[in-house]
This record gives structure tokens, C-alpha cells and sequence, in this order.
């Protein structure tokens, strides 16, 4: 198999990039060949397996707005199957400079062709925005992960961000699908955290991911070692939850 998973909420905050990082690490513990794209001007993904943006000299920029070759931008990391495509923040101009070029909103889909039957998970951490990069990565995708977080306003913004789905399926990606809503920043001693959590099951039912990720120490420091949270302590809450979402996606896939 070969999948693209974009992770996207316009909200800031939800946990994007280290779902990102984390899931696609899990996946690579779980031997599955996977790369990480870093579609976040940020660049947190890039520093969080270990790379510093600003000895990137090739991006996922200059694969999309100058048409360089994938392969020249990826990046090997320290977790045998898990490879990079790192960011920029050069990226942020990538919206102005793409508005003129033909067919501007498949420009990653196009880049990822070289590279997508390689890698067994793409794993695309997007920008909090519903931009012009956000609108590539799920028109590049096969699916979409929302992490939400168990805190106040945590549905603010998720109709608007299922509305531009509903639009990338109609016009540019008939089979992008919804992988599932990701519960967040769970804290099993706040009462709003158990109220957010029915109240997002009732709305979406089937959709919410049976994993919830907890509030976990080892998830907020892992970044400043430059590595996931499953190689900085593959013991704590927040590794095991991640290797477990790993797991539900791969079942829900038919790959386990």
C-alpha cells in the first residue's frame, strides 16, 4: 500500500505537528517505510526529527514553486524507516509566487509523484491555515487526520475546515476521504475534557479515532531533542498512544 495522509486544522494549537511527527515515527517503528512532509512555514516537523531549517538548503519550496526533484529535498532521519521532506520559511511567500502558475493547487501532488509509490505512509503536517499550501497537501492526499483538542472552542472552526473538504472532493480530489477526528490534549482529571470528548463522538460518531491523546510531558519535550516521542521515551503515555493510533489506522486500512 501506498497512502497520503494530510493532518489539517486551520486552529492553531490542536497538535498537528506533533501528530504528525508522532504517527509517522509509530509507523516506522512498525517497520512501514514513511515520510514526514513538513507543509508548515514553521518548520517544526523539520527541527522535530532532527534537522535545523536552517541548514536546508533544498525544501518542499523549491520542489513546488521551482519544480526541483523530490529526491534532491528528502532527508534521511534517525529512525531507520522514517524519511523527511523538510520546510522553509521561505515557504511563506509560496502562496504569492503560485498564484500564477498553471494548475497551482496540485503543485505537491505533482512533486510527489516521483516519490509516493516508495514510501508505504506519506505523512503531511500542514500549516494552521486554510491556504493555498493546505489546499495542495489535501489535494495530494488519499485521506485527512483533524486532530482536535478536549478544550473550550474545540469545534470553532471544524465546520469551515469540513466545508473546504467537501470543496477539494467536488473540484480537485474526488477521493479524499476523512481517516478520522483525533482527540487531543486529553486530561483525564478536567471534567471539559470528558464534556469535549462526548460532545465530539455525538456529533461525528463514527468518524473520532478510538485512540485519544493524552497531555504528556515526553510529547512537549521530545522537539527540543530533535526526535519523536517513541525515541525519547518509548515507554511514556503519549508514545504508546501514538504507536496505538499507528495501529488503528493500519487495522482500518486492512494492513494489520
Amino acid at each position: 500500500m501506498s497512502k497520503v495522509i494530510a493532518i489539517a486544522n486551520q486552529k492553531g494549537g490542536v497538535g498537528k505537528t506533533t501528530s504528525a511527527i508522532n504517527l509517522a515515527a509509530s509507523l516506522a517503528a512498525l517497520e512501514y517505510k514513511t515520510l514526514v512532509i513538513d507543509a508548515d512555514p514553521q518548520a517544526n516537523s523539520t527541527s522535530g526529527v532532527g534537522l535545523n531549517p536552517k541548514d536546508v538548503e533544498v525544501s518542499i519550496y523549491e520542489c513546488m514553486v521551482d519544480n526541483i526533484d523530490v529526491k534532491e529535498a528528502i532527508s534521511e532521519t534517525e529512525l531507520k524507516y522514517l524519511d523527511i521532506l523538510p520546510s522553509h520559511i521561505d515557504l511563506v511567500g509560496a502562496e504569492v509566487e503560485m498564484v500564477s502558475i498553471d494548475r497551482r493547487e496540485e503543485r505537491m501532488k505533482d512533486a510527489l509523484k516521483e516519490v509516493k509509490e516508495e514510501y508505504d505512509f506519506i505523512v503531511i503536517d500542514c500549516s494552521p491555515s486554510l491556504g493555498l499550501i493546505t489546499i495542495n497537501a489535501l489535494t495530494a492526499s488519499d485521506s485527512v487526520i483533524i486532530p482536535v483538542q478536549c478544550e473550550y472552542f474545540a469545534l470553532e472552526g471544524l465546520g469551515k475546515l469540513l466545508n473546504t473538504i467537501k470543496i477539494i472532493q467536488t473540484r480537485l480530489n474526488p477521493d479524499l476521504e476523512i481517516e478520522g477526528i483525533l482527540l487531543t490534549m486529553y486530561d483525564v482529571r478536567l471534567r471539559l475534557s470528558n464534556q469535549v470528548v462526548d460532545e465530539v463522538k455525538t456529533h461525528f460518531k463514527k468518524i473520532v479515532f478510538d485512540t485519544i491523546i493524552p497531555r504528556n510531558i515526553k510529547l512537549s519535550e521530545s522537539p527540543s531533542f530533535g526526535v519523536p516521542a517513541i525515541a525519547h521515551d518509548a515507554e511514556s503515555k503519549g508514545a504508546i498512544s501514538y504507536l496505538n493510533l499507528a495501529k488503528e489506522i493500519l487495522s482500518k486500512n486492512g494492513a494489520i
